[in-house]
């Protein structure tokens, strides 16, 4: 959980970066492609639980 919101943080660092400085739109792309990744990843680390899990 740490690693996903420490993640998240880069993120929203290099995509303020990114959208503040001239020029350096490269860390704009690079923070959405790393936020989408964690996004996704999130999303099948919870799809993975929920298959565990037996319903009775």
């Amino acid at each position: 959980m740490v690693f996903f919101l420490l993640l998240i943080l880069v993120a929203i660092i290099l995509g303020l970066i990114g959208a503040v400085v001239k020029g350096l739109t490269y860390l704009l792309i690079i923070g959405i492609v790393i936020f989408v990744l964690n996004l996704v990843l999130w999303g099948v680390r919870l799809s993975r639980r929920s298959h565990r899990r037996r319903v009775r």
